[in-house]
């Protein structure tokens, strides 16, 4: 089953890599997507699953707060963080990671290889080794990240994870280049 042209090869990426669209107002440092790192997995022919974006899904595209574009980044980001730690919140993006497990689960019954998950770190929902909180980064993941983690140990599937930062286009590139070719 599935012996044609795929690849076999997926990762699943942070929505706000494949749209910079749905990121908070003030933030965008891409017109629509992070391209280094999308073309790199096109031409390697790596499949992207796209994660469902936690704080579009959560708090709308204002953020639940047309003025938070006004804020300092950190500040905004360690605000949002806390309004996604709600408890309404956190089963939403309960729902959301099981619906990845279930993916992840039926593309590695059917043969094919999930590489891992790209984050982006400083995030307050997708970071992966830096999150936004106290209007700080610091080191850990975001809450979207840990809900997932949370749930894929839950259901025994280890799936590897990494951050990127999109003003960081080369630093981040070499790390997924890292990642990708040591899987």
């Amino acid at each position: 089953m599935f012996d044609d042209a795929r690849s076999k090869k997926m990762v699943l990426v942070a929505h706000c890599l494949l749209n910079q669209n749905s990121i908070s107002d003030g933030t965008a440092d891409r017109a629509s997507q992070f391209d280094e790192i999308l073309e790199f997995l096109m031409a390697n022919h790596i499949g992207m699953i796209q994660m469902p974006c936690p704080e579009l899904a959560c708090l709308g595209l204002d953020r639940g707060d047309a003025d938070g574009s006004k804020r300092p980044l950190l500040e905004e980001n360690t605000r949002i963080r806390e309004l996604l730690g709600d408890p309404r919140h956190v089963a939403t993006l309960r729902r959301k990671a099981e619906d990845l497990v279930a993916q992840i689960r039926d593309y590695e019954a059917n043969g094919f290889q999930v590489l891992g998950v790209i984050g982006v770190d400083r995030s307050p929902s997708c970071g992966v080794a830096t999150t936004s909180r106290a209007g700080a980064e610091e080191p850990g993941e975001g809450v979207f990240i840990e809900v997932l983690s949370e749930t894929l140990a839950e259901h025994e599937i280890t799936v590897p994870m990494i951050g990127t930062k999109t003003h960081e286009p080369e630093a981040s590139l070499e790390r997924v280049k890292r990642f990708v070719e040591g899987r």
